[in-house]
């Protein structure tokens, strides 16, 4: 029918969040994290749960961060 919107909705979870940090972990990635109050900080990370990731740096103490805390963060070589 033309016009009808469809009432499927997405998934919460795909699966895709797990994947990428499981990669970046494999191959010891270096990232940048921006946090909430714009502070960024360099590692890789090490572990991660479902509330936070481990970032461990090299020279510098390693970070526990809270999800909820990141604004985002990416790859950097």
């Amino acid at each position: 029918m033309p016009g009808k919107v469809s009432q499927a909705k997405a998934p919460e979870h795909t699966m895709e969040e797990v994947n990428y940090l499981r990669r970046l972990i494999e191959n010891r990635t270096p990232i940048r994290v921006r946090l909430s109050d714009n502070q960024e900080v360099d590692g890789i990370i090490e572990f991660y749960d479902t509330h936070f990731i481990r970032l461990t740096r090299d020279g510098d103490p390693n970070l526990f961060l809270y999800k909820h805390d990141i604004k985002y963060f990416y790859e950097i070589s």
